[in-house]
């Protein structure tokens, strides 16, 4: 997949691991990018830095028409970034009910899902393209102080393999990363050494250039999957150690 000249679109695109996907975008020499979010506003800053070539787009990943409204708009879209996401940092169990855990499933998979399912045929009527759905450790790790946010993270995984699968016919490829810790907002009450976005970003573009279908971003990512083949019970044991860590009441 050529990024050059290209046209996409980055869901949670006016922040964090988002915001570094647009600004990547066009340092590889993207034509346009639709910058997806809830609210236009916090994407200004993005269109008056790129005029013309970046463009903000009302976008809600878990409401199926906004997902239909900016297919609509964005027609001319080449590479889809999945990249808007949650995590409410509360326990399956402690959690005082299941909405924060049906939240994340919301965003980091049906989210996902509606996106590819209404620009497939897009992306299949402009040449084929390319889909990237910016995933987790938690996606191939149960971390189980994470909540909903892993399982809702696994899934997107099966989802990424299956749609690989579904759209090859039509010369769509369909990749994920997995992504360690990384410095935003979102990873902000974690502590230790994290990934700047722009590296984050700028991994997943070479992930859609040679069309890699699974990319570990970086070391924390590739040390856990490593600690997770070479010893998968101890690993299993630490995680759950982990927890007791955590007010069970709260999940905090």
């Amino acid at each position: 997949m050529e990024v050059k000249n290209s046209v996409a679109i980055v869901t949670g695109g006016n922040r964090g691991i988002g915001e570094a996907f647009v600004r990547e975008l066009f340092a590889a020499g993207a034509a346009k990018v639709y910058v997806g979010a809830r609210n236009t506003e916090s994407a200004i800053h993005l269109e008056r830095e790129f005029p013309d070539r970046a463009v903000a787009i009302a976008l809600d990943v878990t409401d199926e028409d906004s997902v239909a409204r900016a297919a609509e708009k964005c027609n001319d879209t080449s590479i889809v970034i999945n990249n808007a996401g949650a995590f409410n940092n509360e326990l399956l169990i402690g959690a005082v009910s299941t909405a924060a855990a049906r939240n994340e499933m919301d965003v980091n998979y049906f989210g996902p899902l509606m996106m590819c399912r209404a620009f497939a045929p897009l992306l299949a009527h402009n040449g084929g393209g390319a889909i990237m759905n910016v995933l987790s450790v938690g996606a191939i790790l149960p971390i189980p102080n994470m909540g909903g946010y892993s399982p809702s993270k696994f899934a997107a995984h099966a989802l990424t393999t299956i749609l690989r699968a579904e759209l090859s016919e039509q010369g769509t490829q369909v990749g994920c990363l997995i992504v360690g810790s990384v410095d935003t907002r979102m990873a902000e009450h974690v502590a230790g050494k994290k990934e700047k976005p722009e590296d984050i970003a700028k991994a997943g573009i070479a992930a859609v250039r040679k069309n890699i279908p699974e990319m570990d971003t970086d070391i924390f990512a590739i040390t856990m999957r490593a600690a997770m083949h070479r010893d998968p019970g101890t690993l299993e044991k630490r995680m759950a150690a982990s927890i007791h860590a955590t007010d069970i009441s709260t999940g905090r």
